[in-house]
């Protein structure tokens, strides 16, 4: 019996060969297809009750009243924004130091969707805003943070598509991730660290969360549909860049072997 070739570097870690073996374009086609429906189903039941209980079944807000409901799409995507993009340089680290194959790939795919997430928590953000403020926009510390955190995902996924050279891409957006990773404390701290319209954290509080749970329920189930989505179209875009790439890969192979024979 013959021993499998391990295509990882032999001189890496344990951990950095670990990271590779799961790299496999191979590997992570046959186990993302077991994943990937589960993860839809998981999205659509989760979001589906989540976005009932919270639109329709909780309660309003005794300041705020029907408009608190916004909330439920709003803050799931401000979770989103940040958390994605705190995975963007995770990724943006992996494919610098450790050279992972799907790292790139990842990351390409990652920044269009944390782009519209963003998006989407500006615009809500912006809904909520004016009855509650007076006004559409602010510039105020958490506001302008969230803006610049747009224009980031912005530019990373401009960067990665600008040059021919895919990798060149990838490199130069892996930097820019990383540089930009120091906007997110800014973003999650900034009320409370700057007089803002905004209100204190109210969920993540050590003590206790600030909202009653007729509220706090419903938009956890709401925070956990919206990332099962964000997870399995992420997914999905990735397994189709990997396929794309294998199938360039073989064009290419065939295009050269029948140059070969027409010499």
């Amino acid at each position: 019996m013959t021993a499998k070739a391990d295509s990882s570097p032999s001189g890496a870690a344990p951990g950095a060969r670990s990271l590779h073996r799961f790299a496999n374009p191979g590997r992570f086609l046959r186990a993302s297809a077991r994943v990937q429906l589960w993860l839809w189903v998981a999205a659509a039941l989760v979001l589906g009750a989540g976005l009932v209980w919270g639109l329709f079944l909780s309660p309003a807000d005794w300041q705020q009243g029907e408009t608190v409901r916004i909330m439920y799409v709003h803050v799931p995507m401000a979770w989103l924004a940040m958390g994605g993009y705190t995975s963007l340089a995770v990724a943006s680290i992996m494919s610098l130091i450790w050279r992972h194959p799907l790292a790139d790939l990842f990351a390409r795919e990652l920044s269009p969707v944390g782009a519209l997430v963003t998006a989407l928590c500006l615009a809500t953000g912006s809904l909520w805003g004016r009855p509650m403020w007076g006004t559409w926009w602010v510039w105020d510390a958490r506001l302008t943070s969230v803006l610049v955190l747009f224009f980031l995902w912005l530019g990373h996924a401009a960067l990665t598509r600008a040059f021919e050279d895919q990798e060149r891409g990838a490199r130069v957006g892996a930097i820019l991730a990383l540089v930009g990773i120091v906007n997110i404390p800014i973003v999650k701290f900034s009320v409370d660290w700057w007089n803002t319209l905004h209100q204190p954290a109210s969920v993540t509080r050590l003590d206790a969360p600030g909202m009653h749970v007729d509220i706090l329920y419903p938009l956890l189930t709401c925070a956990l549909g919206f990332s099962l989505l964000f997870g399995a179209v992420v997914l999905a875009r990735t397994r189709a860049a990997v396929m794309e790439r294998r199938i360039r890969a073989l064009q290419l192979a065939r295009a050269r072997r029948e140059e070969a024979l027409g010499a």
